[in-house]
């Protein structure tokens, strides 16, 4: 199967730069996957968890709070507000970040719209954190 060059980064540090055959990352939009040849586009990305596929199957899964995508036909650059991968992640962590993420949401109830979108969307990235914490 053709590859493409994936290139993952965070605020910290580049976290991947490897050939892949296949990424799968949470659009905005929905889950999208990208094959090398993928028509280009900018995407914009919600709390999920990234998989990259190798030789067949998942070789590597990461969690991402938000950020962009570049996607090209040989090349998709990720840029993640935040990454980490799933073996690293802790229950303990996520809960606490989701039990700050529904305050935070609560306190948002009286504020203007484009806050309580903000506040919605780490709420909704704290979930998926915990799930993929627990399942991790």
């Amino acid at each position: 199967m053709a590859s493409f060059q994936l290139e993952l980064v965070s605020p910290e540090k580049l976290l991947l730069s490897r050939a892949v055959e296949m990424v799968v990352f949470p659009a905005a939009e929905g889950e999208m996957g990208v094959l090398a040849g993928h028509a280009p586009m900018i995407v914009a990305l919600r709390g999920g968890v990234i998989s990259v596929r190798e030789g067949g199957k998942v070789t590597e899964q990461l969690f991402v709070a938000g950020g962009f995508a570049e996607v090209a036909a040989d090349r998709v650059t990720i840029l993640a507000d935040e990454a980490t991968p799933l073996a690293s992640l802790s229950k303990s962590d996520a809960e606490a970040r989701l039990a700050e993420a529904e305050a935070a949401f609560t306190s948002a109830a009286n504020e203007t719209p484009e806050k309580r979108e903000v506040a919605m969307e780490r709420l909704l990235a704290a979930r998926v954190m915990v799930e993929a914490a627990m399942a991790a």
